[in-house]
């Protein structure tokens, strides 16, 4: 089950407009001389350290709306939310954006450091979890104004009712799921109710959005921020921390200080969400320059399954 999270094609420095390449040299004080393409992740425009003339490195992501249309609007609410995290959150500093409508750029400080080996290493691992610990604890209650994460994932938190509703849409399902397709289905209805909270949420924490330095954790890609229940960071990564053999994931979840306490149906009832939407969005096309994102997503699903399995669901 092992799929890595790596999917984008990637373009390089050459290959930006040559007013944006300008505009960013511009902004930097200096020249590019070398570039750096970042591993890991699904964007499928620039991720690169660039490291300039005077020997000064930057990071600077960029994309126009033909190689993605979803991209450069992601690129716009990450340079926002940027802006606007208070200092003590571990995330890169925001030092520059551009946006002439088709193209976005952000440039940020070059992080020194490197994402957690995969497979796991245990010392990595135990920092990662601590790091996602610290996180729901120090951001909760939000001060930054983002979206509650049942707005984010309103259109997308609905596989399992996409699937009961399309002809053929069991077809392919584990057995387990697809005798169970309309408990699901239903279950999911409660993931908004289940999911609400006033913590300030990364959304996406895999191990490539987060980058280990030799003082602490700094966490990258904020475009998906959102306010919700302390646990869910921890709970949304679980199936890519399963895939990287990290362990088994209710030990690791019964260890999470933001888990303890919680309602488990709430916890069951958001996890069947996030099995449904992986598993329904694999069968769709995959998006432009994004060639392996929904077989990532199909590992996902199935790691998320198989943990709600073992979970069990009411009346299932």
């Amino acid at each position: 089950m092992s799929v890595p999270a790596v999917g984008g094609t990637r373009l390089r420095w050459r290959e930006l407009p040559a007013g944006l390449r300008r505009a960013v040299e511009t902004a930097a004080g200096a020249p590019v001389r070398t570039e750096t393409s970042q591993p890991g992740g699904f964007s499928p425009g620039l991720a690169s350290v660039l490291r300039l003339a005077d020997g000064r490195s930057l990071f600077v992501k960029a994309a126009g709306l033909a190689r993605n249309p979803h991209t450069p609007g992601m690129h716009r609410t990450e340079v926002r939310i940027l802006s606007a995290l208070p200092a003590h959150v571990p995330a890169p500093r925001l030092l520059w954006s551009y946006d002439d409508g088709d193209w976005v750029a952000l440039m940020t400080e070059a992080v020194d450091g490197a994402p957690p080996a995969q497979p796991w290493r245990a010392e990595e691992l135990e920092r990662y979890l601590g790091a996602a610990a610290r996180l729901a604890a120090d951001l909760t209650p939000a001060t930054v104004e983002v979206p509650q994460v049942q707005d984010v994932f309103a259109d997308a938190f609905l596989g399992w009712r996409r699937l009961a509703d399309e002809p053929g849409g069991a077809d392919g399902l584990p057995s387990w799921a697809r005798q169970r397709l309309d408990r699901l289905a239903e279950l999911e209805t409660g993931w908004a109710a289940a999911a609400a909270g006033d913590t300030l949420l990364h959304a996406d924490l895999r191990a490539d959005n987060v980058l280990l330095t030799d003082d602490g954790v700094v966490v990258v890609d904020w475009p998906h921020a959102c306010t919700g229940a302390g646990w869910l960071d921890l709970l949304l990564a679980m199936p890519s921390i399963v895939m990287g053999r990290g362990g088994d994931p209710e030990q690791l979840w019964r260890r999470h200080p933001p888990a303890r306490g919680v309602d488990q149906l709430a916890v069951t009832t958001v996890l069947a969400a996030m099995a449904g939407f992986f598993l329904a969005d694999s069968r769709k096309p995959a998006p432009p320059n994004l060639p392996r994102i929904r077989e990532f997503q199909r590992a996902q699903g199935q790691a998320a399954l198989a943990w709600l399995r073992s979970r069990g669901i009411p009346g299932g």
